[in-house]
């Protein structure tokens, strides 16, 4: 017997999944393809891809002589079997992201974590359900909008220039970027990209971002393959740019420069809980770790660069002065 005749007189359900996979592997077909390929008619054909359509499965019929069906970009996994405790971590793991208002893929997590919810069984509901109010991952509550987080992340997958309105502290301007990546930590997100403008890579503050655009057609993208987040640093490093950072902490300032300075690398833990800063800090950047330092008090003690202790003083005068009799 023929694979053919083989699928001829199988189930309708294994016919139907061994179809969905075949139009995820092909994205584009025609009826006639397929009901060769399976040995049914081309009207079962039709009422499978219905079928298919109805299910979720993306697909778009185009008409004329060379039309067909494609599948639209979302491609379809394959049915995976996940373990009890696979299925909770996961589920855990994107309904953890809900804290954050704003996520690169809102509406497809959402949707994805309904859809896991929905097919998992009763009991393994059940047990979500009461886990829910017993484990969680908070993070700080931002007003901070981050609209742009989906096209930032796409640019720096697909190697694109983009044109952003910029806000900073004190003016907002536009440049081309090439964005090397995105991440969030404090509730806030972040993304390094290579800044036309300046001629170098820059950490912008994505809440700041408040318009984006295709970038300028004469720029040609870097190739910036092998550049990712946990290198960008060490790989576009203009040491004149920076000033060496030395400063001790307590382990009330150790907790608190974990959950500020995010990805940076610049903390060490010492196992007593204490711990202490040594590396580089953007010298465009001290007057942000200034106001860090001194939130802290008593428990951050600054060493160097002096340009970070006058910023201190000079706030800690400012601030002064607004207290005084």
């Amino acid at each position: 017997m023929s694979p053919r005749d083989n699928r001829d007189t199988m189930p309708k359900s294994k016919r139907l999944l061994e179809l969905m996979l075949t139009v995820n592997r092909k994205r584009k077909f025609t009826v006639k393809e397929l009901a060769q390929e399976f040995g049914v008619s081309p009207r079962t054909i039709l009422r499978d891809l219905q079928e298919l359509g109805e299910l979720g499965v993306p697909l778009y019929s185009e008409v004329g002589p060379h039309g067909g069906y494609q599948v639209l970009n979302e491609r379809i996994l394959p049915p995976i079997a996940f373990t009890e405790e696979e299925a909770v971590a996961l589920f855990f793991a994107c309904h953890a992201l809900r804290h954050y208002s704003f996520i690169p893929f809102e509406t497809e997590a959402s949707s994805a974590l309904g859809k896991f919810y929905h097919y998992m069984s009763g009991d393994v509901r059940d047990r979500i359900d009461q886990m829910k109010n017993r484990v969680d991952f908070v993070i700080p509550v931002r007003q901070a909008e981050s609209p742009f987080l989906s096209a930032l992340l796409e640019a720096a997958v697909m190697q694109k220039v983009l044109r952003i309105g910029y806000k900073s502290q004190e003016n907002v301007t536009v440049r081309d970027i090439q964005p090397i990546g995105i991440y969030a930590s404090s509730g806030l997100w972040y993304c390094p990209a290579y800044c036309f403008l300046r001629g170098g890579v820059r950490l912008f503050r994505c809440d700041r971002i408040i318009s984006v655009e295709e970038g300028d057609p004469e720029i040609k993208p870097l190739d910036l393959r092998s550049i990712h987040l946990d290198n960008w640093e060490d790989s576009f490093s203009d040491k004149s740019r920076y000033a060496r950072c030395r400063v001790q902490l307590s382990e009330e300032g150790v907790r608190v420069c974990e959950a500020e300075l995010g990805r940076r690398g610049l903390l060490q833990v010492r196992e007593d809980g204490t711990g202490w800063i040594d590396g580089d800090i953007p010298i465009g950047e001290i007057p942000y770790f200034a106001r860090l330092f001194i939130g802290l008090g008593s428990d951050a003690e600054v060493a160097e660069p002096l340009e970070l202790i006058d910023c201190m003083r000079v706030k800690l005068k400012e601030l002064l002065a607004k207290y005084d009799a």
